[in-house]
């Protein structure tokens, strides 16, 4: 499944699917070194190793800090903005670097510290493979950036980072002339929904092709920075570990390969996306932390019962050294998870994103460990609980409530966003569209839901939920019932401690929120409404947008 943004001369086309690759490969070992000739090869010229793919693509790397310094194709030069070069993180400084060649294979590797960073060319290919191995902390690498040329490709997209007048927000967050925002952050896509991005004119395309993200932390439902444009060139990023709204500890170890691949104008090949690229061309190069497809293994599940057949499921893989997910089959819930390192696992299903089912799954090298049908606990999935009234679906996101779309490439003060307060009444047929998806104390606390109640629902107690999907500050929602009726202050759930809800992520940990309120607290009138005033609570954070804040999935009465 495909699909394309922007003008045909600015596009940002991408793929949808599964990050389930089919092993991550390295090349690393040593090469005979040869010659350069004609065509394919390369050639030293001083500063830097100057390699010819043999086709048209020719590329230089520093042979002082490993920099990729130039990016020629067909006679263009497309790298470099603002007098930087592309590289790991900003730039690892003086490193080693070697070359060596090897058949059809040229092999760039840089070392710096423990870091070890690797470019690759095949012959007759217009396309740079490259892997990067954080062994540790001692390196700061959370990245590799490939940096484009201004004016080579149009800068219309809406999630582009473009230096606009007006710094809004921690000088990365800019409001345009017209009331939009712009950020690097804004990447729209979770990492499940791409296998590419990058610009095309129609006649040229660059793009960098993702890596299995194996050693990458978050999740498939992550979102981090994948490009920006701006007035001195653009950036496509390869993302090793992002730590806004992160979920997950940093994982250490080789990542990739990913690929800076150039075309005629087309999408990348389809050969070169993670589950569908194989390099058993690199298994006996031997870079370091390099795995072969024969030391990986599978895991396949029969089924899973239990589901909701509204939404798509998702099976997650991840332990603390690596990470893999797949899609459950609409029909039956099968799934097939490869090219996963040997270990234990902890195996998580969600619907949308919400957890619904956890076990645990061992892989072993060249073997396929097959799952029975999972069958998912009827009381595992809130949506099953009988209710009085809910607003929103329970799947884990804030999708369907107001301006929960625009909140993936957009800052809550965009003038695109519809007004952040506002009441609810249950039975208007608009309480979820009604619904901000967002609150935060200093924007829209207090915000109040209307509905009534039978005499007999009156007569009773009744549990409240409110499920969130992340928070910022600490922020949690404390709630009164008819101006009578407080709740406690609940104790804020593990969440993420970087902005999330202004930098385009919903995605922390989802948590659900229990208020058992008493019959006392109703109204007896049945023609009268009930309000429910949902505050949120905290100590925490400082003004507007941010301040406490935390985002909704969905929240109900129960019967």
């Amino acid at each position: 499944m495909s699909g394309s943004t922007g003008s045909p001369l600015g596009r940002r086309t991408f793929v949808l699917g599964s990050a389930a690759a089919a092993g991550t490969a390295a090349l690393a070992g040593p090469l005979a070194t040869t010659a350069s000739a004609a065509g394919f090869g390369w050639s030293d010229d001083g500063s830097n190793y100057v390699v010819d793919t043999g086709a048209s693509l020719v590329f230089k790397v520093s042979k002082t800090n490993g920099d990729l310094t130039s990016l020629v194709y067909k006679g263009t030069e497309y790298q470099g903005y603002g007098g930087k070069n592309s590289h790991v993180e900003s730039g690892l400084g003086t490193s080693t670097v070697t070359i060596a060649q090897s058949g059809t294979t040229i092999l760039v590797s840089v070392a710096y510290g423990t870091l070890k960073h690797y470019y690759a060319a095949r012959s007759g290919e217009n396309n740079v493979y490259l892997w990067t191995n954080k062994a540790d902390s001692s390196v700061t690498a959370t990245r590799y950036i490939v940096r484009v040329k201004a004016g080579l490709f149009l800068n219309d997209e809406p999630d582009s980072y473009t230096y606009a007048p007006t710094v809004i927000e921690s000088a990365d967050v800019f409001e345009k002339s017209d009331g939009q925002t712009r950020a690097k952050h804004y990447s729209k896509l979770r990492v499940m929904d791409y296998s590419y991005i990058g610009w095309t004119t129609g006649s040229v395309g660059l793009w960098i092709v993702r890596s299995n993200h194996e050693k990458a932390s978050g999740g498939p439902f992550y979102r981090s920075l994948l490009r920006h444009q701006s007035a001195d060139g653009g950036g496509l990023y390869e993302i090793l570990y992002y730590g806004e709204n992160q979920t997950e500890s940093e994982r250490y170890g080789l990542q990739g390969p990913y690929v800076i691949a150039l075309t005629d104008g087309g999408a990348p090949s389809s050969s070169l996306y993670p589950g569908t690229l194989t390099t058993s061309w690199a298994d006996s190069l031997g870079i370091s932390g390099y795995v072969a497809a024969g030391g990986r293994g599978r895991v396949a599940g029969v089924g899973i019962t239990g589901r909701d057949t509204a939404y798509a499921y998702t099976v997650g893989l991840a332990n603390s050294a690596a990470q893999y997910w797949g899609s459950a089959r609409s029909s039956d819930g099968y799934f097939s998870i490869a090219g996963v390192l040997p270990g234990t696992y902890t195996l998580t299903v969600f619907k949308g994103e919400l957890e619904v089912y956890t076990g645990s799954v061992t892989v072993s090298a060249g073997a396929t460990t097959t799952l029975n049908t999972i069958a998912i606990p009827s009381s595992n999935d809130p949506g099953n609980a009988s209710a009085i009234w809910r607003i929103n679906n329970w799947d884990g996101t804030p999708t369907g409530f107001k301006n929960a779309d625009l909140m993936t490439y957009a800052h809550p003060s965009d003038v695109r966003a519809a007004s952040w307060t506002g009441n609810v009444v249950i039975g208007s047929g608009t309480e979820t569209s009604a619904f901000p998806c967002y609150l935060w104390k200093d924007v829209n606390s207090g915000l109040v839901v209307y509905f009534r109640l039978t005499a007999a629902q009156a007569a009773a107690a009744h549990t409240l939920r409110i499920g969130v999907t992340t928070a910022y500050a600490n922020g949690r929602p404390q709630v009164v019932v008819n101006d009578t009726w407080t709740s406690a202050v609940p104790s804020p759930p593990t969440q993420p401690s970087t902005r999330s809800l202004t930098v385009g992520s919903y995605r922390g940990n989802n948590h659900t929120f229990t208020y058992s309120v008493p019959a006392s607290a109703w109204l007896t009138d049945t023609s009268a409404y009930n309000t429910l005033k949902i505050y949120v609570a905290s100590g925490s954070g400082t003004t507007s947008f941010l301040s406490a804040g935390t985002s909704i999935d969905a929240i109900d009465l129960l019967a």
